[in-house]
């Protein structure tokens, strides 16, 4: 409290506990003169508050009880009753919150993992998120085109995963750095790139969320990616996963474009330093630089982003990964092979 609180407090005999009950207003919630005069206002009348009249000079003032002063035979101020937190709203006093209706869920004990996790993993990592708008428009032609011939001979589905997973793992022997994972003062840099696939369950996702790893990731080609994640994915939702396919994993792919979403800050998955988030792609008009000059084209884009531990991994080196994942998915070579 200011100096000025405190002699109104005195002034008008307001003990520190009725002090401690009203809402502070100022910074940190500190007592402004205002708050006094607004408490002041909406005081009921205290018993024994008139004194009879004396002068100063012959009538020695006694400290009372609180801190305030009275005069000698003047009981001190009572204290008002200190409001309920119900009744304090946005600074005033004797507001009452109004009823409401309330389902109360309880937690299952993976949703209190989840939890425990998530918040683990905030005061763990210093996290910084960056984006990128990358263009897909080969990778949806190229898939489009090649995804009845690709059932066929891999019998496997060939959805988008896959490939984001192949053009990411790539990214990765580029940039080592974000297959680690920290301990203590080391940063200990993994070999294999266990990839972590973000797997929600229950319809809408309700059913809680589940990270299946596929383990040696780098040694796989497309088909076998795409049958490792078809497997995981369907192993998740039938709670058949055994405990090693939830271990070990080095780096993590969400997709929250499976739900519509463009775009998202994902929390890392510990002990790892970095997860990647896909959305939604769409199709937007873009400024093309092309021999003739530039165009407006349609083309079928998606937000790529990257949450990663600033403690390891820097700005710059966040970014020229992500940026390097944007170059392989534009640069996606529409005659490839399985």
């Amino acid at each position: 409290m200011s100096p000025l609180v405190r002699s109104i407090a005195e002034k008008e005999g307001i003990p520190v506990e009725t002090l401690d009950q009203i809402p502070g207003t100022g910074k940190d919630g500190r007592l402004t003169k205002k708050d006094m005069l607004n408490f002041l206002s909406i005081r009921p009348p205290q018993a024994g508050t008139s004194t009879p009249s004396a002068s100063p000079a012959s009538t020695p003032v006694q400290p009372a009880s609180g801190g305030g002063l009275s005069r000698p035979g003047t009981p001190a101020p009572a204290a008002p009753a200190a409001p309920s937190s119900a009744s304090i709203n946005a600074g005033q006093l004797n507001v009452k919150a109004p009823e409401q209706q309330v389902e109360i869920i309880k937690m299952d004990r993976m949703r209190k993992m989840i939890a425990e996790h998530m918040v683990n993993s905030k005061q763990t990592s210093a996290h910084v998120t960056t984006f990128s708008d990358v263009d897909v428009t080969q990778v949806v032609k190229w898939r489009a085109a090649n995804k009845d011939r690709f059932l066929q001979q891999t019998g496997a589905k060939l959805t988008f995963t896959p490939i984001f997973v192949e053009a990411i793992i790539q990214a990765i022997r580029e940039f080592p750095l974000i297959n680690s994972s920290i301990v203590g003062d080391e940063i200990h840099v993994k070999k294999n790139i266990n990839f972590g696939l973000a797997v929600a369950l229950g319809e809408g996702g309700i059913g809680g969320l589940i990270v299946p790893v596929i383990k040696h990731a780098q040694d796989k080609n497309l088909a076998a990616l795409a049958h490792a994640i078809t497997d995981l994915a369907t192993k998740a939702r039938s709670k058949t996963l055994s405990p090693d396919d939830l271990v070990g994993g080095t780096i993590t792919l969400t997709n929250y474009g499976s739900v519509g979403n463009l775009m998202g800050t994902p929390i890392i998955n510990q002990p790892q330093v970095a997860i990647i988030g896909t959305g939604a792609i769409e199709k937007r008009p873009m400024v093309m630089e092309t021999a003739d000059g530039d165009v407006i084209a349609i083309r079928h884009q998606m937000y790529l982003s990257m949450s990663y531990d600033h403690r390891s991994i820097d700005g710059a080196h966040g970014g020229a990964f992500l940026n390097r994942i944007k170059q392989l998915l534009e640069g996606f070579d529409p005659n490839r092979s399985f």
